[in-house]
């Protein structure tokens, strides 16, 4: 018997798990990291600690199957995209902590370079807009605020790279400075279209070429672990950010078919084919995966607050005790009760893209109960995504046949079936609710044979609940109505 180990490396926590041939979870491990805010708006990690987080449950993993480490055919790696770290080559130490994606720091860079009319050029060549979100700014802070960075960085001395290239040089002792093509794309220094770090945009932000891994395919043989790690030369062979990863783990392999990943954000992704879609409607055209040279596309988007507006409920109002209780709240009640909420606690993501933005609860009667609040809070993350969908409709031309879905709100069965609802479409729960690991263990396994092609891999994907719409459609318009109102209201109310 062999297994593939995938590392899910995560903005909270370090995971591995084990997966069979089936697409069967073995295994699980997973360690919570420190969170760091040196400030309001800035949000950073310890690269060594979240490396001995993930080398940590790794091993762990291994001994919870009950396998031996020659017993892995493959490692697959998915990461939080985004987040940036810089690094000496020779040490291998961090000179600084990660700048993680949920980070502002750099948004008045971005004022600026929008102010000086760079934003098309940026869109044009990297399908993203120019935004605090993205890897490239960040690593021109670093440059910009670490004494002799950039001079050691112009002599090759110093990498940079996203969390998957983080992990690859550690697993293989220093030897892989590589991130693959799904990761790149999330940089704002990779043109897409081309496929390679372009140069115009590295002169922009004064970024030395020396610092970037290679890009590599999304499932490949890269090397070997080195052998002291799990004692064992196992090949890293597949590597994709979580997003992308989930879409492959969804089998979403051919243009329309989306999925939304539900937890502290959602993230919506659809497959657009084997050329990228400009977006018209502040989506970002992304890499979906590069697989033996060929390149497939998707759109995204992202709301930044979903599970975290269940979580304010818990924290900050106290109305619940755990997040698990805000169904049975919710459902304690037949509707909204005409209240809204608009969780923009830290601006607004896709199709908005309005920092300024924060979060507003309108509709508020004497009548209006805690049950009432707890409704519409759920109710916002299934707006929010019906926003997104609606984008992508737009830019694609593509009508949504069914979206499928994955992450911890899921569970929630009051809410996928408000989402199914609002956007006329089933909504499709999968069986194996570690789509993004799982993303990561088959483009690893498919690179070494594991599985035969991604139609086995397809055939694996296997439903657990169908959620089907039962709404009027003018009922759902009216619904939607309601809600952009009150996101007009949330809009741009902090000053600039």
């Amino acid at each position: 018997m062999s297994y593939i180990l995938a590392l899910d490396q995560g903005t909270t926590s370090s995971r591995a798990l084990i997966f069979d041939r089936e697409g069967t979870v073995r295994a699980v491990a997973q360690r919570e990291f420190g969170q760091i805010f040196p400030r309001p708006g800035l949000v950073e990690h310890d690269g060594r600690e979240i490396w001995a987080t993930q080398a940590g449950v790794a091993a762990e993993a291994l001994t919870r199957a009950g396998i031996a480490p020659r017993q892995v055919a493959a490692i697959g790696i998915t990461n939080q995209r985004e987040t940036t770290l810089l690094w000496d080559r020779r040490t291998g130490e961090p000179l600084h902590n990660a700048i993680v994606w949920q980070d502002r720091r750099t948004a008045p860079l971005c004022d600026r370079l929008k102010a000086d009319g760079l934003e098309t050029l940026f869109r044009r060549k990297t399908g993203l807009v120019l935004d605090a979100y993205f890897s490239g700014t960040k690593l021109a802070w670093l440059l910009e605020n670490i004494p002799g960075a950039r001079s050691r960085a112009e002599n090759g001395e110093l990498a940079f790279g996203t969390m998957d290239s983080w992990l690859a040089w550690n697993l293989s002792g220093g030897r892989l400075h590589i991130t693959d093509a799904s990761n790149a794309s999330r940089t704002l220094l990779f043109d897409i279209n081309r496929q390679e770090w372009d140069a115009e945009l590295l002169e922009i932000l004064d970024i030395p070429a020396p610092l970037l891994p290679r890009v590599v395919d999304s499932s490949a043989v890269y090397g070997e672990t080195a052998g002291e790690l799990l004692a064992a030369a196992i090949p890293l062979a597949g590597m994709a950010g979580d997003q992308q990863a989930a879409l492959f783990g969804q089998a979403c392999g051919s243009a329309g078919m989306a999925k939304n990943t539900y937890g502290t954000g959602c993230f919506m992704l659809m497959h657009t084919g084997e050329r990228p879609v400009a977006s018209n409607c502040n989506l970002l055209t992304t890499v979906a995966w590069r697989i033996n040279d060929q390149t497939e596309y998707a759109l995204e988007g992202s709301v930044f607050n979903a599970g975290a507006a269940v979580q304010w409920l818990r924290d900050g109002l106290g109305i619940i005790r755990s997040s698990g209780e805000v169904e049975a709240l919710a459902a304690s009640v037949a509707d909204n009760g005409g209240v809204c909420l608009v969780p923009a606690f830290t601006g607004l993501g896709a199709p908005h893209w309005d920092p300024y933005a924060r979060g507003i609860i309108t509709g508020i009667t004497r009548g209006t109960s805690a049950a009432h609040i707890a409704r519409a809070t759920l109710e916002s993350i299934a707006f929010q995504t019906a926003d997104l969908l609606s984008a992508m409709e737009s830019d694609s031309g593509i009508r949504l046949r069914e979206l499928r879905v994955d992450g911890g709100a899921t569970v929630n069965g009051l809410l996928m079936q408000f989402q199914a609802d609002l956007l006329g479409v089933p909504v499709v729960r999968p069986r194996t609710s570690e789509t993004t690991a799982l993303g990561a263990a088959y483009l690893a396994g498919l690179a070494v044979g594991y599985w035969r092609d991604r139609e086995e891999i397809a055939s694996l994907w296997q439903k657990e609940h169908i959620f089907i719409p039962t709404m009027e459609r003018e009922q759902a318009a009216g619904l939607r109505r309601r809600w952009e109102r009150a996101l007009e209201r949330a809009k741009g109310w902090e000053e600039s």
